[in-house]
């Protein structure tokens, strides 16, 4: 499409060691392909380095860069959301600030959306630049998220290709302030794609994902999609129904034998797996009910302090072509 516009949108938080040559990577490779308008927007998800103060200094010198300082950290999910609702291209791809998600592969999303794709997904092919416990735990985590909320999400990332359409959709009509971006970009349909591709080593600083910050995100993701939780309450309970219906037919069992009932040691363990029944059934139903509570406070996801640049300037590529577009 020779008046394709694409709008890049790039969480970060405390990326000033990487921002930079985020950015001038990801405007190269933009610049070598056949797109008539590009945008790179930086949300900055209160960032407390200098992060937003280099995107500025950026934006002032390219045209096509654009700044979002949100006012405070509102978290990944957030800052995502603030950057599709700033979007305008015709299509919009996610993608992190620390280039683990290679923009060279930014063609091959293109190409599948020229198809008549609608959302393009990267799946990791391969993680062996993470340590072995970040990779232990994103196996733990994508695994339960696909088990219990039904949606695939082995080696997903948010590295996403999306058609203005499915963005509209995304950010009018799905209200929800509890996101999980991954999970919905698969959940509303439309025809959709995989590309695989290998992660690249950090350029510079370190992973900001904290393992309460993962477990928040699967929490989400689980509650979200899934009401497979609630469904454990339920199990829980014929269990805990199962184990009485034992003792008790052990203690007419010994009664008839003329034998003592058993005593301490049953009532002990008894009690102890009811209360952890019990608390852990409240701790579930609990999830749900603070999810719903943030829901009907109805507060926004992310408020914007401050913006830079314009975004949405035209391909050198494209204006040096000599065509009147």
């Amino acid at each position: 499409m020779d008046n394709l516009f694409v709008s890049i949108v790039m969480p970060a938080h405390n990326e000033e060691a990487v921002i930079e040559k985020s950015i001038t990577k990801m405007s190269e490779v933009l610049k070598g392909i056949d797109v008539h308008r590009f945008e790179i927007i930086v949300v900055d998800d209160g960032s407390r380095d200098r992060t937003f103060s280099l995107v500025t200094k950026i934006s002032a010198e390219a045209p096509h860069v654009k700044g979002v300082q949100l006012s405070r950290n509102f978290g990944k999910e957030s800052a995502l959301l603030a950057g599709l609702k700033t979007a305008r291209g015709d299509v919009v791809i996610t993608t992190d600030a620390d280039l683990q998600h290679p923009p060279k592969f930014i063609p091959q999303l293109l190409d599948q959306w020229r198809d008549g794709t609608k959302i393009v997904h990267a799946v990791k092919r391969d993680r062996s630049t993470d340590g072995w416990i970040v990779r232990l735990r994103a196996r733990i985590f994508n695994s339960l998220c696909s088990r219990l909320g039904g949606i695939d999400l082995r080696n997903s990332s948010d590295f996403k290709l999306l058609d203005r359409s499915v963005v509209d959709i995304l950010v009018r009509e799905l209200p929800e302030r509890e996101r999980f971006y991954r999970g919905l970009a698969e959940w509303v349909g439309f025809k959709q794609a995989t590309i695989y591709f290998d992660v690249d080593p950090r350029k510079d600083g370190q992973g900001k994902w904290s393992l309460a910050a993962l477990l928040n995100l699967g929490v989400t993701a689980t509650v979200s999609f899934s009401i497979a939780p609630l469904r454990i309450v339920t199990f829980l309970g014929a269990l805990t129904l199962l184990f009485g219906v034992v003792v008790a037919a052990d203690a007419v069992w010994s009664w008839f034998h003329g034998t003592a009932v058993s005593g301490f040691a049953t009532l002990e363990i008894s009690l102890l797996l009811l209360g952890s029944f019990i608390m852990i059934s409240l701790g579930i139903v609990g999830e749900y009910i603070a999810k719903i509570y943030q829901e009907v406070k109805r507060r926004p996801p992310f408020i914007i302090a401050n913006t830079c640049g314009t975004g949405g300037g035209v391909n050198e590529k494209d204006r040096t072509s000599g065509e009147d577009r």
